[in-house]
């Protein structure tokens, strides 16, 4: 692809994500948080994308947090508090991210912004999750996938794939809405992933993970294996990344192993398995994006969970398999759906 191409799709994703998904507008304050580590041509990209809509907009460069969420609150400066306060839009592109901390709490309360976890998403990584799919098929095939699993809620799910992964659970009812646009305060997360989430005590079995976030993101080298019985019960395998792992459950449980908190279905045929990004690989077709510790309801919990990715996942409801190989196959509404998901050339 030649560099002019390549500006094209950047430019196109971007300006999806600024002035689409989240409705920047000229009335918009509009807070760019990046870290050390962000992608520097998606914080300029975006950047020169909100300018253009005529909204003021300023980026705040914070050193890269060792951990995410509520766990990063002793190392953020007080002085980011007073811009969250005054913005409208918070694109946050940390990574660890900052949903979760003590300011996005209390902003998220206030209602005061629209905020997005863009997380580690590059520059091409925007240019596929937001400019290659159109996102009025996408959000259709997402909303027939989650009126599914609202339809499925006390049913037994069973979870396969083709590297050892086999675990069951009782559905619980559905977490956050995912609307269309962001046109009302709160968090919203990048379109791709369809999530569905346990009844906590109810996951048996094991997950197989071939990459992971814990402390940071990482293609894994040897599958780590995690053994669920109510808590998770145990991490083996992969070496190198067993030990970090389980300091991030240790961290995000309160010195103890947590829950898997949910799952969910990658539904971008423009994403891409990249092993540097965790946005992006969560959302390849047919991934599973797989979240341990304590749910951000329950006391003592919050947005600092370790996240892990499986590939190919199978998917039955009760006796019905919705998902083979990582493909939605049933029911029939669904399945057109997302066969009506194309590439955009």
């Amino acid at each position: 692809m030649s560099g002019y191409e390549d500006d094209y799709w950047i430019q196109k994703g971007v300006s999806a994500l600024v002035e689409d998904f989240m409705a920047v507008t000229a009335t918009d304050q509009v807070l760019i948080t990046a870290d050390t580590n962000s992608n520097a041509a998606l914080v300029r990209a975006t950047l020169d994308c909100v300018r253009s809509t005529g909204a003021k907009c300023m980026v705040v460069t914070l050193p890269q947090m060792p951990y995410q969420g509520a766990l990063a609150d002793p190392f953020l400066p007080h002085m980011l508090k007073g811009s969250v306060q005054e913005c409208t839009v918070w694109l946050d592109l940390t990574f660890p991210y900052l949903a979760g901390c003590h300011i996005h709490d209390e902003a998220m309360k206030a209602g005061n912004c629209r905020y997005l976890l863009g997380g580690d998403m590059t520059a091409q990584g925007v240019a596929r999750l937001f400019g290659r799919v159109n996102l009025d098929d996408y959000f259709a095939a997402s909303t027939a996938f989650d009126q599914l699993i609202s339809q499925s809620v006390k049913k037994h799910v069973r979870i396969t794939d083709p590297y050892g992964t086999d675990v069951s659970f009782t559905l619980a009812k559905p977490g956050l809405v995912k609307p269309r646009r962001a046109i009302k305060p709160g968090v919203y997360v990048v379109p791709g992933t369809c999530a569905f989430f346990p009844e906590l005590e109810s996951v048996r079995g094991q997950i197989v993970l071939k990459s992971v976030f814990h402390e940071y993101y990482t293609q894994l080298e040897d599958d780590l294996l995690i053994e669920v019985d109510g808590r998770i019960q145990s991490v083996a395998g992969a070496p190198k990344d067993r030990l970090t792992l389980h300091r991030a459950l240790q961290r995000a449980g309160g010195g103890q192993y947590g829950y898997i908190i949910h799952f969910t279905y990658g539904l971008n045929p423009a994403a891409r398995l990249t092993g540097e990004s965790f946005i992006e690989d969560a959302r390849e077709i047919g991934n599973n994006a797989v979240g341990m510790g304590m749910p951000w309801w329950e006391p003592g919990g919050g947005e600092n969970h370790p996240d892990g990715v499986l590939r190919r996942q199978s998917i039955w409801i009760e006796d019905e398999q919705i998902v083979d190989d990582g493909c939605i196959v049933a029911p029939s509404t669904l399945r057109q759906a997302a066969e009506r998901l194309q590439l955009l050339i």
